[in-house]
């Protein structure tokens, strides 16, 4: 059981600046060969990216596996091993580490921690993610608003998050063009409760009250692979 087939040779393709990240929300059809997950895991992290494995509740998915690599076959070839382990891919988002337009400028600590962030965080084992986009609403329209007016109201919103430092890590990825959504944003928390009240907090400043649109939430709890695959035994 276990192992890697062999791989053809590929020419890598990753993107000019952070990383490329993947979120698989699987199920358990059956039997699942954790010796393969373990194997595509390492794999990946040998090559310098990251993996991070969540138990999910609820019915839409049985576990979150979130990856990031620089290269894009390494993400596709550790979906291919995830779905050769017996687990099925139900739900999926594709999706870049990025240095939004409103926070050019910022330190280089920071800037390295959104385009290379280090998961999953130490201590924050509460999960959540979910897809989000700016509102084109015939009212409401974020890309018509004045690049000042959008930066002005992102800051205000930056600073609401800033509030939970220390209880929670927001992972904010691009998707404009690679996902249905623009925007995915994963959340690590100290607490179930944490999650909860930062998109409460949050979802009261102007740039979300008006001018944001939600997709589906996903909520677990991060655990090695035996953790999160030991959930699933039948």
């Amino acid at each position: 059981m276990g192992g890697m087939p062999m791989i053809a040779q590929t020419e890598p393709l990753v993107p000019s600046i952070g990383w490329s990240v993947l979120h698989l929300f699987v199920k358990a059809r059956g039997a699942v060969d954790c010796d393969i997950v373990h194997d595509a895991k390492d794999v990946l992290e040998k090559a310098g990216g990251q993996v991070v494995t969540a138990a999910i509740l609820g019915h839409k998915a049985d576990a979150c596996v979130m990856a990031l690599s620089e290269d894009l076959w390494d993400l596709r070839r550790l979906q291919t091993e995830i779905e050769r382990s017996g687990l099925e891919v139900t739900e999926s988002y594709v999706s870049l580490t990025e240095l939004s337009e409103y926070s050019q400028g910022v330190p280089e600590q920071m800037r390295e921690a959104r385009l290379h962030p280090k998961l999953p965080p130490e201590g924050l084992r509460a999960f959540c993610f979910y897809p989000m986009s700016k509102r084109r609403g015939e009212i409401h329209n974020w890309f018509s608003l004045p690049y000042d007016a959008r930066k002005e109201l992102m800051m205000a919103h930056g600073k609401s998050g800033r509030a939970f430092a220390g209880r929670i890590l927001q992972v904010i990825t691009g998707s404009t063009g690679l996902d249905d959504f623009e925007w995915g944003v994963t959340l690590f928390g100290g607490t179930p409760d944490d999650i909860k009240e930062c998109v409460y907090t949050m979802r009261f400043d102007e740039a979300s009250a008006l001018y944001a649109e939600f997709g589906p939430f996903y909520t677990g709890i991060v655990g090695t692979v035996d953790e999160v695959l030991g959930t699933l035994s039948r």
